[in-house]
């Protein structure tokens, strides 16, 4: 018997402020100390399930509201929303005032580093004790062997991921492999890291199970295709508008594997996509699980404050939801949209309140959504579940409902992109995402039509999605000169002074 021992991950103790109280708590991430017998091959995926579990955690993990916040308040399609102090330094982050010390030294952005390295951290050490589990494996047990091999793969995608995330946000930043010295690491450049998630997700895609996440023996599970739209997603950004570069021909293959393997469809109704009916869809590729377990209280495993973070402001009678009011649609999501008439993806992605604190607009679903004395217009609809969805006696806004991290959409979309940029017709896979919220078919798709698609597609989601194709597709500049852009100076936030001041590497 040995000790899975405790892991902890302190980068600073921080003086924090804002709306909720657990903002005072030091950023930590701590493991349940466990005894384990690398002998017994019947708990082997423990390691993994632990990675699983701590990415749909806060600190850390993929969902800490703060973190998102971040990611979000970049582009042209969310505003900060709640008050103008209320976490003002989101609005200087959002004007691109990348110099200003309240950026470099925001608790955070610190948070937002912390939580990503946390996970990644976590990854390391799953996959330190699954090779302990491998040493008892005979060389003649073919199955665990090869188990063995499936499970560091889920891992191996989990922490690509996150590297992929951490370096959209923060540039150039270091690769935590497996054996990193976290005080001694150096940065490597955005390209580097995109080819260090490709490399890996080669190393291990076909040691996936070639399955759906719904179909795959642990329900949920990252498989064989999300490792192949990782990979397409990272030499999309290595790509980027170079309409000659190989990767286009990667982003291809990748896409290509996953249509025609015929595993993955749309979900027909895509209001009901986000919601507890979309729930682990043969849409998902990859989505963060959360359960009340059906039961009116009592346990129940959520996202900490990721729904409330975004869920309507002011007095909403008594309504779970309800929540601080960030991260709000902005005048030029809700235009564009509108203008496509893409009706279904605006009542999707816009929830409506009332003009007045006296007076509601009504959700599709019949709820009523209050305004506000603080002139916030729009909620993010995609976070937005009904009380007629949520299990009784839960009051927690958003309560059973997973977070969408990666979808088909997606692969039909940088098929389309992929095609059209090497000369193709990408009309098939554009169209079906069209036809999907019941608007016309194009013909003779441009990159410009696939762009605008994506964005009406993915707006306001967890990614952040818009911002980064800006940014790949070299036109961040002119669409959001008006917040302060600058190529070349804006594109990602400084590393934290905090962990400069740690590592003088990161300088």
């Amino acid at each position: 018997m040995k000790q899975l021992k405790n892991i902890i991950f302190i980068a600073s103790l921080s003086v924090l402020t804002g709306c909720s109280s657990f903002l005072d708590k030091p950023l930590e991430n701590t493991a349940q100390t466990e005894s384990i017998s690398y002998t017994d091959l019947s708990i082997m995926y423990q390691p993994v399930s632990g990675v699983y579990r701590t990415a749909a955690g806060a600190a850390p993990g993929f969902v800490h509201w703060m973190d998102y916040g971040i990611r979000g308040v970049r582009g042209d399609d969310l505003e900060k929303g709640s008050t103008p102090g209320d976490q003002a330094t989101l609005t200087d982050i959002k004007e691109f005032k990348n110099n200003y010390v309240s950026v470099q030294t925001f608790w955070g952005t610190n948070n937002c580093w912390t939580d990503y390295y946390g996970l990644i951290y976590y990854c390391n050490q799953a996959l330190s004790e699954l090779d302990k589990f491998a040493a008892n494996i005979e060389a003649s047990d073919a199955n665990n062997l090869a188990l063995n091999k499936r499970y560091k793969a889920e891992v191996k995608v989990i922490r690509a991921f996150a590297h992929l995330v951490v370096s959209r946000v923060f540039g150039d930043i270091p690769i935590m492999g497996d054996s990193a010295d976290y005080n001694t690491m150096h940065k490597s450049t955005v390209a580097d890291v995109r080819k260090y998630i490709i490399d890996q997700m080669d190393a291990s895609v076909n040691d996936l199970e070639d399955a759906r996440p719904n179909e795959s023996a642990h329900i949920g599970a990252v498989t064989k295709y999300t490792a192949l739209l990782l990979k397409a997603k990272a030499a999309a950004d290595l790509a980027g508008a170079d309409n000659s570069s190989p990767y286009w021909d990667v982003v291809l293959d990748c896409t290509n594997q996953i249509v025609n393997s015929g595993r993955f469809s749309l979900y027909p109704d895509y209001y009901q996509l986000f919601k507890r009916p979309g729930k682990l869809c043969n849409e998902s590729l990859y989505e963060i699980q959360y359960t009340d377990f059906g039961t009116s209280s009592g346990t129940a495993v959520g996202p900490d404050a990721f729904f409330a973070f975004q869920g309507p402001r002011g007095d909403q009678r008594g309504s779970p939801i309800s929540g601080w009011g960030f991260l709000t649609p902005s005048q030029k999501i809700v235009d564009f949209l509108t203008n496509r008439n893409d009706d279904i993806r605006l009542k999707t992605t816009i929830l409506f309140c009332g003009d007045t604190e006296n007076d509601f607009a009504t959700t599709p679903s019949g709820d009523k959504i209050y305004g506000n004395a603080d002139g916030l217009k729009y909620f993010n609809g995609k976070v937005y579940l009904p009380v007629s969805q949520m299990t009784a006696g839960r009051t927690d806004y958003g309560s059973d409902n997973n977070v969408r991290v990666m979808r088909y959409a997606e692969v039909l979309l940088l098929n389309a992109e992929a095609k059209v940029r090497k000369g193709q017709n990408g009309d098939a896979e554009l169209n079906l995402v069209r036809e999907r919220v019941g608007l016309p078919d194009i013909t003779g798709a441009t990159i410009e039509n696939i762009m605008d698609e994506r964005r009406a597609e993915f707006a306001c989601e967890w990614w952040g999605e818009r911002y980064n194709d800006l940014l790949r597709t070299g036109t961040a500049a002119s669409v959001l000169s008006d917040y302060g852009f600058v190529a070349g100076q804006s594109d990602y936030i400084p590393i934290p002074q905090t962990q400069v001041d740690l590592n003088t590497n990161l300088q």
